[in-house]
């Protein structure tokens, strides 16, 4: 508005007194802002006129100015505003993180379990409450939005995240995540696909959102079911395996890495790569990219391109057979063993 009455008004000076267009622009200015320099040129009667009239109009502009500044401090929105920038900036700052989408009990033991691993994540909720959720749960970043919307994918900063995960009890919001998450992955151009891991109630519905992009879907009542027949029929080696794999104390992790196409390691076999003697880390499972998972493969066993091996060791091994996996070039490290 303020840009339209100084159009405005430079234009009705220049039409009804002539003015050059810089005498224009200054006489619209003091005029609109009521500083009382009085005229810089003389000014005719129908040019008085046009004057009292931009008077009136930048006085009444002024006055509703002030009545909105007052409304949104009346109804908190400019806390709120300052809130959520100052949120968006820590969010910002994440790099490999996971958006978590709607909050229920799913999403308290999920946040729960990353805090624990130290694995950085974004709730996204639609929810007024948000606020007062993050703070009683511990969420330490949040976005109050349809996570299906490019707002909360921007405001999330996916694009820089590792993965998505959606927890809604409604398929339909589950497959409206996953779709716009692979459109945007499209947009971008990431190189690198996003990890989806979704939860559905029942099979058809896991199929369903399987087809759509997602990586993983967990269905609780499936999941359960296999839980205590398990227990039911080992439950010592379930035991074991629950501390193995979810407990913060213990020494060995368990990690799926990707052989890239680019890697040395590509048409090797399994006792040409010597990871048990450099990086102490064994290979337990191959998965293919047709998705078979040869378990305890034989040290002739050829890895290729592309598929994944389940690796068993220390973290820092770990991490370290990553490195040397996607490595172009036979790392030196392996030539001396």
């Amino acid at each position: 508005m303020l840009v339209v009455v100084m159009m405005l008004g430079t234009t009705g000076y220049i039409l009804i007194d002539n003015f050059p267009l810089m005498d224009a622009i200054f006489q619209t200015g003091i005029t609109f802002t009521t500083v009382g320099f009085g005229e810089i040129d003389e000014i005719s009667g129908p040019g008085r006129v046009f004057t009292i009239t931009l008077i009136i109009i930048g006085f009444l502009l002024f006055t509703m100015s002030i009545g909105i500044i007052t409304e949104v401090i009346n109804k908190g929105e400019l806390i709120k505003l300052i809130k959520e920038r100052d949120m968006l900036y820590k969010i910002a700052r994440l790099k490999r993180h996971f958006v978590i989408c709607y909050h229920n009990e799913f999403t308290i033991q999920v946040a729960d379990q990353l805090r624990s691993s130290q694995i950085p994540f974004v709730i996204i909720d639609p929810r007024e409450d948000l606020e007062e959720i993050a703070k009683h749960y511990n969420y330490p970043y949040f976005v109050k939005a349809q996570p299906h919307t490019n707002e909360a994918l921007l405001k999330s900063y996916i694009s820089s995240g590792k993965g998505l995960i959606t927890l809604s009890d409604n398929i339909a919001d589950n497959i409206a995540t996953i779709a716009s998450v692979r459109l945007y992955e499209k947009e971008i151009g990431k190189h690198i696909p996003y990890q989806i891991i979704a939860k559905a109630d029942d099979q058809t519905d896991e199929e369903k959102l399987i087809k759509l992009g997602a990586n993983s879907v967990v269905t609780p009542t499936k999941l359960m079911a296999q839980r205590v027949s398990s227990m039911a029929i080992r439950p010592d080696m379930i035991n074991l395996i629950e501390k193995f794999m979810y407990s913060q104390d213990s020494a060995l992790d368990m990690e799926e890495i990707l052989v890239p196409k680019t890697s040395w390691l590509v048409l090797k076999k399994i006792k040409e790569t010597h990871f048990r003697d450099v990086t102490n880390v064994s290979i337990v499972g191959i998965r293919r990219k047709d998705g078979i998972f040869t378990s305890m493969p034989g040290s002739s066993e050829t890895i290729t391109s592309n598929c994944k091996l389940l690796v068993v060791g220390k973290a820092e091994g770990i991490a370290l057979t990553k490195q040397l996996i996607n490595r172009t070039k036979k790392p030196k490290e392996l030539s001396y063993v």
